[in-house]
């Protein structure tokens, strides 16, 4: 028996005692995604209506710059505590349309007015979160399951822990191919493409 990491979904789980069967890892028991107090979906739970047509913004594939901090636009922030309402206009006057309910949770700027940024996760949903919600940290979400960490960026290192999809972890180092994650104690490279919160071409040190 030898110990590696699971990251669960909507949480990261600390050591889970995995045996090597047949050169795969398997686990013991199971576990069912409302078994902590505190482990919530990190999906956002809708909470009134769906966003408007008239309310998207539109993308430019040029990187911009925010209007407000000068900040690349788009770029990836973090949820700063376990709940964010977003609304549909840059002020609490507009009604709340989604509320995200999982501190970490990366999500993504397109769009700044005032004290407002315009945040959406994965899946396209969201709206206008006030900026003291949001924190500077990067953090992704994994998006394959079980998703292998190794050791270094390449797909010959031994893997030290698995992830399930949507996991939220921190993100560390990128490459042009893999990117560093971590939480839980554990530390591992990943393929860009099994996570959620970076770019494609973003190179972080």
């Amino acid at each position: 028996m030898t110990k590696r990491a699971v990251f669960r979904n909507g949480a990261v789980i600390g050591l889970t005692l995995a045996a090597l069967v047949t050169g795969q890892m398997t686990f013991g028991g199971s576990a069912g995604q409302g078994g902590g107090n505190h482990m919530q979906d990190p999906n956002v739970i809708l909470v009134q209506n769906s966003l408007s047509a008239d309310a998207q913004i539109s993308r430019n594939s040029a990187q911009q710059r925010g209007p407000v901090t000068n900040l690349p636009i788009p770029r990836y922030v973090s949820l700063k505590g376990s709940e964010g309402n977003a609304r549909r206009g840059p002020s609490l006057s507009h009604r709340i349309d989604w509320v995200f309910r999982h501190a970490g949770m990366p999500l993504r700027v397109v769009a700044e007015f005032g004290h407002w940024r315009r945040v959406e996760d994965k899946d396209g949903a969201g709206g206008w979160v006030h900026y003291a919600l949001l924190s500077g940290v990067r953090t992704a979400i994994v998006t394959e399951d079980m998703a292998e960490l190794r050791t270094r960026p390449n797909a010959d290192s031994d893997v030290v822990a698995r992830a399930e999809s949507g996991a939220i972890v921190r993100l560390n180092e990128c490459n042009p191919d893999w990117c560093q994650i971590s939480g839980g104690g554990e530390r591992g490279w990943v393929p860009k493409p099994s996570i959620w919160g970076v770019d494609p071409d973003e190179i972080r040190e």
